[in-house]
């Protein structure tokens, strides 16, 4: 199936719509770094990516008049206007560019797209505006005008919504907040999924059940005590349970059905099994795995704990520096994740390598779409298009017959 990447940073939500049969006609990058990382891992003969049309620029210029009969337009515009740790600018942002994605649903009129973005983009100071991004995705063809503000716009688009009128280009569009941690990424990381399928894909269609959880995590560590034997910790150097998931675990043991039918949600520990310590000999078979100085901690900024998942990894200030990209050791000090942990806290395979600095990657990988994310959303999409085309060929060969 044909797809276009915008936005598409190193990959992640590229590599995981690959793994489920989407074939990016072009993959669109402004950041070098960024284009430099797919550069090379099509380079190194990293097979999803071999087939990608890397275009480093601004998707507001490129020529998208040659591309037609488009399956998935993706991506994920960027996040400082609505990130938390930005400046909450949105769409006085220059940075926004939630209009230029609009403007290319326009032009390709795709049968489906997806894009992620920020848990920031729903808050309250934002309602409006989030509103106002899933009516032009609704209605794309329902353009803004010249000197016509957003909330001018806004309302136009409500009175042709209201109005019933269902002529011309127009999609279904749902938003969800989704917790990575919930779909066997370790890491709690909360990301806005926004999904639109053509109106003439007639199906119904929802987002993919969870399938990872806290709960069957807590029954596997502090009833059954299968996760610390599968990683080899001895009771004696087992940690002490948390205390905020005392009552919580009691409740589990006093259920008539011990756990949940879902998979415990992965841990650090789990991403991290396997890799050696960074300081070590050993550590120079991985690519990116090296071990950077100066973490510590302080208020609001205390790492991630070992045997949940970490927390969100953080691109820019607020994360390189800021110390949230580092982990808690079992003795109670702290170090900063390296690239190659992240990327596996990211889901990104260890063969995937990150071009640029310390800072550089890190960035890329704080700004990343959870690769086995991508892959769970994208199959249900590519399901629903495949389940669609079924259809109009056996529609089409009853209408010869």
């Amino acid at each position: 199936m044909k797809s276009i990447e915008l936005f598409a940073g190193s990959g992640g939500l590229g590599l995981g719509l690959s793994l489920v049969g989407f074939e990016p006609s072009v993959v669109i990058e402004w950041d070098k770094w960024a284009c430099d990382t797919i550069r090379e891992n099509k380079k190194s003969g990293y097979p999803l990516v071999q087939g990608w049309e890397v275009h480093e620029g601004d998707v507001r210029t490129f020529d998208f008049s040659q591309l037609n009969d488009i399956d998935l337009v993706s991506g994920g515009p960027p996040c400082q206007p609505f990130s938390l740790g930005g400046k909450h600018k949105a769409f006085q942002d220059k940075r926004d560019m939630f209009p230029a994605a609009v403007d290319i649903v326009r032009k390709l009129a795709p049968r489906a797209f997806v894009f992620e973005n920020v848990k920031g983009i729903t808050r309250e100071s934002f309602a409006n505006y989030f509103l106002y991004i899933l009516l032009q995705l609704s209605y794309p063809e329902v353009a803004r005008k010249d000197n016509e503000s957003w909330n001018q716009h806004l309302s136009r688009l409500e009175k042709h919504k209201t109005h019933g009128n269902m002529h011309g280009l127009h999609y279904n569009v749902v938003a969800r907040l989704l917790n990575a941690a919930n779909f066997g990424v370790p890491q709690q990381r909360e990301r806005v999924f926004i999904v639109g399928f053509r109106s003439d894909q007639n199906r119904a269609w929802c987002f993919p059940l969870e399938t990872h959880s806290l709960d069957a995590l807590l029954h596997d560590q502090w009833i059954t005590g299968e996760y610390w034997e599968r990683h080899n910790v001895s009771s004696k150097k087992r940690p002490l349970m948390p205390e905020k998931y005392l009552h919580k675990v009691n409740k589990l043991r006093q259920a008539v059905l011990p756990g949940t039918e879902s998979k415990p949600w992965r841990t650090t520990r789990d991403a991290l099994f396997g890799l050696p310590d960074p300081q070590s000999s050993e550590a120079r078979v991985y690519f990116n795995h090296t071990f950077q100085a100066g973490a510590k901690t302080y208020h609001g900024h205390t790492g991630s704990p070992l045997d949940l998942p970490s927390k969100t990894l953080k691109a820019g200030d607020h994360g390189v520096p800021g110390g949230e990209n580092m982990m808690v050791l079992p003795d109670g000090s702290v170090r900063y994740f390296t690239v190659r942990e992240s990327a596996r806290l990211q889901t990104f395979p260890d063969c995937y390598r990150f071009h640029g600095s310390w800072t550089e990657t890190m960035r890329q990988l704080g700004n990343a779409v959870p690769v086995i994310l991508a892959k769970t959303v994208g199959a249900s999409i590519a399901k629903e298009l495949v389940r669609n085309r079924e259809i109009d060929l056996c529609n089409k060969i009853k209408g010869l017959n």
